[in-house]
């Protein structure tokens, strides 16, 4: 079920019977043909002990079921979308950064000190997103929301790339993630650059980077 990007701000989905799609509560802007959106108790693929999960993980956000036959125009706030298709890899990403995704994705938590150890850990406090992030992982179109644009960016074993925390949007593939510091005398007598943490992208896979670093 793939995302159409009308612009850069708005993306159709086509509605196929017998298929199911997930989006935010209200992200809706328009659609055709005979099409039902239904709260999510369960938030998503998993269950209730998924949810449940999601929930002591803060990682719960409100989404609706999208079924029947039609298209839907979907956008949230005037934010960017940036569409990922997954191809049976697993994509890392902030729940309230997701706007609409396939049915047929698998959703879960990862808790952040499974990937850069004690450091992964305080990433998630430095950047204001917790201890946990949301994974999708399997066959099927993401679309996420971002400030300004989006640019995505390789990751191979030769060339892990930095990036400021607050910019990152997410990322998928074989990557393992940790947070780098370059404090130094400077920074603590005030004359740093203003860029004393990164967080540093390794391994096989892609980083998508917004053009801010405002959170959403």
């Amino acid at each position: 079920m793939p995302f159409r990007e009308i612009n850069s701000k708005m993306v159709e989905a086509q509605v196929i019977p017998g298929q199911k799609m997930y989006s935010q509560r209200g992200a809706m802007l328009a659609y055709r043909g005979e099409v039902s959106f239904t709260p999510s108790l369960t938030g998503g693929q998993g269950g209730v002990m998924s949810m449940i999960g999601r929930r002591v993980a803060n990682e719960q956000t409100p989404l609706m079921a999208v079924e029947g036959s039609g298209t839907v125009m979907f956008g949230h706030g005037g934010h960017h979308i940036q569409v990922i298709n997954l191809t049976g890899e697993t994509l890392y990403v902030e729940a309230d950064r997701l706007l609409a995704f396939d049915g047929t994705l698998q959703q879960g938590t990862m808790f952040m000190g499974s990937q850069g150890g004690v450091m992964g850990m305080v990433r998630g406090q430095v950047t204001g997103q917790g201890l946990f992030t949301t994974t999708l992982k399997g066959h099927g179109s993401v679309a996420v929301m971002a400030h300004g644009g989006v640019i995505e960016l390789p990751i191979t074993p030769q060339r892990p790339i930095h990036v400021d925390p607050q910019a990152y949007v997410a990322h998928h593939g074989d990557v393992r993630n940790k947070l780098s510091t370059a404090l130094g005398w400077r920074d603590m007598v005030g004359r740093g650059s203003g860029e004393a943490f990164q967080l540093e992208l390794s391994g096989q896979g892609a980083v998508y980077v917004q053009a801010s670093e405002e959170k959403l």
